[in-house]
């Protein structure tokens, strides 16, 4: 490896190796080259690859049984090993794959293009597509609104710059070796998750006791045992404040600016602490409930969002903080918010207090936390460890891909 570039050239706005030649898409690879016939068996049954989701920022890519004669009409694009498939609808979500391993029966949908390298390494090109370089190509050759997308003719179009093919090998090498680790954090994650998950099943329902706590009985319990309402009410305000709101299906609250309060029609503000219960009685049959973070301490809430305090060495915050997820609690929060839909839906604050449900002493309740938190905070630890990794494959991307550091033999 050497970081000497002694002569350099221009492309996309930053500078390459003099060495390095730059072509189009087209002239090193074929475009969706294969297709079925339109006299394939009708009864002929493939894999066919395609994207879901498209209109949020997660989309997939996933793989359904298809019969010939059932499939959409331009399902047609075959796939083999070693081609890369590029997603051309929002390709700036990055929607690619490599085809590693041996296939047969497998079939790409119209929101891909199969990419068959022929003078470069597919796995170079691969890498290549996750690049700042080619997102700016993307961002020129991208039409619609609510689905841009680029037109199949213009992915020839797209240009990629190309060191010698042992180096293109180096680089697709170690930076493959960043997936890798990417790939497995991701893997472990996913599992701990699925470990908090049934923690929180068992745990919560009293299925799973813990060490210590085998012989006291749960009770069925009203909510008004653990919690009381608090009211601590200010006139409007007078200069820009803080409000806070809350996100259906248990995705906890949100603040936001109020810079020109006067133009509020309410006449009273409720604040809200740290560690307070907080139900939106307008969506509270969406979940609409969370406990108060401490970076939401001091916000100002209207009348719709009532809080609760919880009461002493009775009910603990960090306990229901995970106890209040559960889909028995949004089911509870349902039978109390009668009438149709949305803002008509419009929850009971009496009936709300009055909620039972089978719970430990105080004592458990903390017990329980810790043991949550603890999972929580291991989740936290490999999110952390996969953005690292992650900007650590971005830098070495900006360093390889332009060049700037040679994958060269000693």
């Amino acid at each position: 490896m050497s970081k000497t570039v002694k002569h350099t050239k221009t492309f996309q706005k930053i500078t390459i190796p003099s060495d390095w030649e730059v072509k189009h898409f087209g002239d090193i690879a074929n475009i969706d080259k294969t297709s079925l016939k339109s006299n394939t068996p009708e009864d002929y049954e493939f894999d066919y690859i395609s994207l879901s989701d498209v209109d949020s920022n997660d989309f997939k890519i996933e793989t359904t049984k298809q019969v010939f004669a059932n499939a959409p009409s331009r399902a047609r694009r075959v796939v083999s090993k070693g081609d890369v498939l590029m997603s051309t609808v929002r390709p700036n979500l990055q929607g690619f794959t490599l085809i590693e391993n041996d296939v047969s029966n497998l079939i790409a949908s119209t929101g891909f293009a199969v990419i068959s390298t022929r003078e470069v390494i597919n796995s170079y090109l691969f890498q290549y597509l996750f690049s700042s370089a080619i997102e700016r190509q993307f961002h020129q050759l991208l039409v619609g609104s609510n689905y841009p997308a680029i037109n199949s003719s213009d992915v020839k179009k797209l240009k990629i710059p190309l060191p010698p093919l042992p180096e293109q090998k180096a680089i697709a090498q170690v930076l493959s070796t960043w997936d890798t680790a990417i790939q497995k954090t991701e893997a472990l994650l996913a599992q701990k998750e699925l470990r908090k998950k049934w923690l929180m099943q068992q745990l919560l329902t009293g299925k799973k006791r813990l060490k210590g706590f085998e012989t006291l009985k749960w009770k069925i319990q009203p909510l008004n045992n653990f919690i009381k309402l608090v009211i601590r009410e200010i006139p409007k305000p007078n200069e820009p404040y803080l409000g806070i709101g809350l996100r259906s299906h248990g995705k906890g609250t949100f603040l936001k600016h109020d810079e020109q309060p006067e133009g509020n029609s309410m006449d009273k503000f409720y604040i809200v602490r740290a560690n307070d219960l907080i139900v939106n009685i307008t969506f509270a049959w969406e979940q609409a409930i969370a406990i108060v973070k401490p970076q939401d301490d001091g916000a100002l809430a209207s009348h719709r969002f009532p809080t609760y305090q919880f009461i002493e060495n009775k009910g603990h915050p960090d306990f229901f903080r995970f106890f209040i997820l559960q889909a028995k609690m949004k089911y509870m929060l349902e039978l109390i918010s009668p009438g149709g839909a949305g803002r008509n839906r419009v929850m009971n604050k009496s009936d709300f207090i009055k909620l039972e449900f089978l719970l430990p002493d105080y004592e458990e309740q903390v017990a329980i936390a810790q043991v949550l938190q603890a999972a929580d905070k291991e989740i936290e630890l490999i999110k952390a460890k996969t953005a690292q990794l992650r900007e650590q494959k971005k830098g070495l991307m900006q360093q390889l891909l332009t060049g700037k550091i040679r994958m060269l033999k000693n």
